[in-house]
């Protein structure tokens, strides 16, 4: 069969029942929660990445000890109201070292992000590469992949990753560990599975086997034929896994086994200020916030991504979709 007659019969990037970028787009703007949500992302993000411009606005950085700040003779409550803010501190400072909230809080963006983001990137490339391995592979290729994906799946994450953090010296990058473990242990089993599972599907379609007649390899057929395939679900699955892992990241955080002092992250800031919440309630609020509202707007937005890339699911939130409920009074 020649190339000619192939690109007919299946156009190289073109999935069955893809509806391209513009329908996609039309439809997330339709939903008013996932753009607000967008917008709430875009912002975190930017305040990760300007973390040293605003703190030099400030004037402040993230691990100077205000010793002066503090009244030691309390045990090192922030002198002043509000936890000590001032035009200086626009947030307040930490109990007992002095440090600048503010400081610490867009600089553990960066961290709390960047591991999250890092570590999804990871359970990417391995899920996609084992799950289009085992649906394109020979019966025992299929078997002995999935087979390792089950036990991914079943480990506990916490208790591995709990016995791998500790056992790694200390003199290796921490926030490059944290990715590393929560991108290698959880998440990319069952997006394998999932990926086996639309590859088998995809693989028995006229274009593929066209595409196999022609002569062409298994990783072109891959490449040219199923990847756009699986763009849809991929990419549903990486916005739900983003705030899974800065959940994560903050849980191993705030068990000491996490991002280590004097870096700072919102999970140890959390750690730190499990016994400042009457004295100093913002040291603890402020983390808390910042984790609750930025896991609020990746789910948000990724349940709108999901929406839009598959018009014919109903959004699980609800929120500013703008669709009615069906037969809404027609029993009436």
């Amino acid at each position: 069969m020649s190339e000619a007659v192939l690109a007919v019969e299946a156009p190289g990037a073109s999935a069955p029942g893809a509806s391209g970028a513009r329908p996609f787009w039309r439809r997330l703007r339709t939903q008013r929660a996932a753009l607000v949500a967008a917008v709430v992302v875009a912002l975190l993000v930017l305040v990760a990445l300007a973390a040293p411009l605003l703190t030099a606005i400030e004037g402040q950085d993230p691990t100077t000890y205000h010793p002066s700040l503090v009244d030691s003779a309390r045990g090192g409550v922030p002198i002043g109201s509000f936890g000590g803010i001032s035009g200086d501190h626009w947030l307040g400072v930490e109990p007992q070292t002095g440090r600048d909230l503010f400081a610490r809080l867009v600089y553990g963006a960066r961290v709390s992000l960047g591991v999250a983001l890092a570590a999804t990137v990871v359970q990417l490339l391995l899920g996609i590469v084992i799950g289009v391995a085992a649906g394109l592979g020979n019966r025992w290729v299929d078997l002995v992949l999935t087979r390792v994906a089950d036990i991914f799946v079943a480990m506990p994450l916490m208790v591995v990753a709990l016995a791998l953090l500790a056992i790694v010296p200390t003199s290796f990058p921490r926030p490059v560990l944290v990715a590393l473990v929560v991108g290698l242990v959880s998440g990319w089993g069952t997006l394998a599975k999932m990926v086996r599972a639309q590859t088998l599907t995809l693989k028995q379609l006229d274009y593929v086997a066209a595409a196999r007649l022609s002569g062409w390899g298994t990783v072109r057929i891959a490449r040219r034929e199923l990847l756009p395939g699986l763009a849809a679900p991929v990419i549903t699955f990486a916005a739900i896994l983003v705030p899974t892992n800065i959940t994560v990241e903050a849980a191993l955080s705030f068990l000491g086994v996490g991002v280590k002092p004097p870096t700072p992250s919102w999970g140890q800031m959390l750690t730190s200020a499990d016994v400042w919440y009457q004295a100093a309630p913002q040291y603890l609020l402020l983390p808390a916030g910042a984790l609750f509202v930025t896991v609020l707007a990746l789910t948000v937005l990724g349940d709108g991504v999901r929406t839009a890339l598959d018009p014919r699911a109903a959004s699980r939130l609800r929120v500013g979709t703008g669709r009615k409920r069906e037969n809404e009074g027609g029993a009436l």
